[in-house]
């Protein structure tokens, strides 16, 4: 048996260490991130590193604003102004710059940009007047009917009879400027801007009734007549409380206007949406009951989001699952925004307290946000442009039932830049995070497709079952947003038909990878390699008590959830803050897993979070060998004792 100092001993953690857990949350997130781009080299590795052992250069979210600037002085910079108002022989030639300047915006935000109109890229202003505008304006709109693209007014100053003008009230700017968002009209379906949110927060903070606000167009009457469009079950109705991932989208056209029907009361179905929209917003709306807490992991882990809305009641303020659902988004990495629900029936003194102590949890070490009210259209646009930095978190506050700032979160929600990197190259993976049984068409699986490219008719691997094995199969169509597509490709949410697979065969945390066929040669092998043992780096966010081996815990990858026991630990034990290499055993079945894997494990409420190191354990290569010879005497010791210390037991 060992003392309370020997245990102490071997898990040292002093009183600044204790202090330093907060802050242990957001360094341990920031370290995942940088092993991730470690082990899933990007593309362009000649510029962020290659495989060859290069070192990689590690960006700062805080700094990713430089790089919009564009401060290379590899060619010399001619004027936005010249290009706009150039009257003169080289009129031709300044057209032709700027169509390719707006071009390769365009591409390089999927699809839509900012235009500053009376900015230079530097910050200069250009002094424009009112007729230089107008003729700015006018060659903007002519280049971009010849790029198929249209554009929507975000903001203006000084421009006279704009609607949309915030004024200029410290005369800090002179000259006409506006802001603008050019967005191209897609092709197909196929070209359509999809952006995944997740909407967490505590039970009634109002994230059902806010999504359907949202969407349908119209307001709440504060009895819950919204909420009832995004639910998908009888007893979700009665109560008026999700507990299941629903999903819900809004579109935006390339004006920048929301896709809604024209006719009262009427709900536009997801086909007619994707096919009228050129942006889709997927929201997933999780549940906020803690009872439903493993539905709302799952559906975080599984959707993929790119964004994190965090829905706060004004007269609640931040309690229950809320911070625990702020915990996972921040240890996911994910950009976070707060949306403060009921203002219109809060006091303001309560509402004063609850924005006072958002602002204390957000600055705090474990967040390391910095919150921004939005309160206007100025600050909306500008929030909106630059939330590629993690380090914002932008607050809104609206009422449902008077639809006060609604327009804001509108705007915003169109603004919002691509985020998130995806490898089209790679191999094709995707995770299924639902099943269906569709009459006349069979088997539906439905997931984000985590990298590479996949083809209706292409062959298929669907895996692992029960003993680890993959069924091969085809894959008969292909459905985005309920509409039929020829293909799909990494970071899109799509739902497959399967050919001769029944629906009790596959299920949530599955995998779908490209067999080998004379279509895939270099496709990788007819069995994919799957673990029921794996290696990983974790940190212990809350536990009462030590954690030991034999520990068991629900684990969550992706949309894989699993109890896990813990094997091997490479200390004698770990608490609350501790950071440590743990090997972990799926106690059911093994599943298909990756190094760089971000995992979660939670007894009841979050414990820790971490990533894979090592796919399979060897026994043999203890994490801790000095403690397993430690052990291994322990343990002869022990049969020792028991033995010379039975017949003395007998006799008394």
């Amino acid at each position: 048996m060992t003392t309370r100092a020997e245990r102490y001993k071997q898990a040292p953690q002093s009183a600044s260490e204790r202090r330093a857990g907060e802050s242990a949350l957001s360094d341990f997130a920031d370290y995942v991130q940088q092993q991730q781009a470690l082990r899933k080299v990007p593309i362009t590795t000649a510029t962020n590193g290659s495989a060859n052992g290069a070192p990689i250069k590690h960006e700062h979210a805080e700094l990713d604003i430089l790089d919009t600037l564009d401060l290379a002085d590899d060619r010399p910079k001619v004027r936005l102004k010249q290009l706009l108002l150039d009257d003169s022989a080289t009129k031709d030639d300044s057209i032709k710059q700027l169509r390719d300047i707006i071009q390769d915006r365009l591409d390089e935000g999927h699809g839509e940009c900012l235009f500053d109109v009376g900015l230079e890229d530097d910050g200069d202003t250009q002094l424009l007047t009112e007729a230089e505008w107008d003729a700015a304006l006018a060659r903007l709109r002519s280049l971009l009917g010849t790029l198929k693209a249209d554009y929507r007014t975000l903001m203006t100053k000084n421009v006279p009879n704009s609607e949309v003008d915030v004024g200029n009230e410290l005369k800090k700017e002179r000259g006409c400027i506006g802001k603008f968002l050019l967005r191209r009209q897609p092709e197909d379906v196929d070209d359509t801007i999809e952006t995944r949110i997740a909407v967490v927060g505590n039970v009634d903070a109002g994230k059902s009734t806010l999504l359907g606000v949202l969407v349908k167009g119209g307001l709440d009457d504060g009895r819950g007549k919204m909420r009832v469009n995004l639910f998908r079950h009888k007893h979700e109705i009665e109560s008026g409380r999700t507990s299941s991932v629903g999903m819900e989208i809004m579109g935006f056209d390339t004006k920048g206007e929301v896709v809604v029907s024209g006719v009262p009361g009427r709900k536009l179905s997801w086909e007619e949406i994707g096919k009228r929209s050129a942006k889709v917003i997927s929201f997933t709306d999780l549940a906020g009951h803690e009872r439903y807490l493993r539905t709302t992991v799952f559906g975080l882990l599984s959707s993929e989001p790119n964004y994190c809305l965090l829905m706060v009641a004004a007269n609640n303020g931040l309690i229950g699952m809320s911070k625990e659902h702020l915990g996972i988004a921040l240890a996911l990495n994910v950009p976070v925004m707060v949306v403060v629900t009921k203002i219109d029936i809060c006091p303001p003194n309560i509402l004063q307290q609850t924005l006072t102590q958002l602002t204390k949890i957000l600055k705090s070490p474990g967040a390391r946000k910095i919150p921004i009210f939005i309160k206007n259209r100025e600050e909306c646009v500008n929030t909106a442009t630059q939330f590629v930095s993690q380090r914002i978190c932008p607050i809104f506050q609206v009422s449902n039932v008077t639809g006060e700032s609604l327009d804001l979160v509108r705007e915003f929600l169109n603004i919002l830049p691509h985020h998130g990197k995806y490898d089209v190259d790679a191999p094709f993976e995707f995770h299924v995070n639902d099943t269906f049984s569709v009459p006349f068409v069979g088997t539906v699986v439905s997931g984000v497709v985590k990298s590479g490219v996949v083809h209706a008719g292409d062959t298929v691997l669907v895996g692992p079952d029960s003993l680890g094995q993959f069924t091969t199969t085809t894959i008969r169509s292909i459905e985005r947003k309920r509409i039929p597509v020829p293909a799909c490709s990494a970071g899109q949410s799509a739902s497959f038909a399967l050919r001769r697979v029944r629906r009790k065969d596959v299920r949530k945390g599955m995998v779908v990878l490209l067999a080998k066929s004379e279509a895939n040669p270099n496709a990788p092998l007819s069995q994919p390699k799957v673990f029921r043992e794996f290696v990983a780096e974790v940190l212990i966010l809350s536990h009462a008590t030590t954690i030991r081996t034999k520990y068991q815990a629900m684990l969550h990858v992706g949309p894989v959830s699993q109890t896990c026991a813990i094997i091997d630990i490479d200390r004698a034990y770990i608490r609350t803050g501790d950071r440590a290499t743990v090997a972990f055993r799926f106690v059911q079945r093994p599943e298909f897993l990756a190094v760089g894997d971000r995992i979660l494990f939670r007894e009841g409420r979050t414990k820790g979070l971490g990533i894979v190191k090592q796919v399979g354990y060897d026994p043999a290569k203890p994490l801790n060998p000095e403690l397993a010879k430690e052990r291994e005497q322990l343990e002869a010791n022990g049969h020792q004792t028991e033995k010379s210390a039975a017949p003395k037991t007998v006799a008394t």
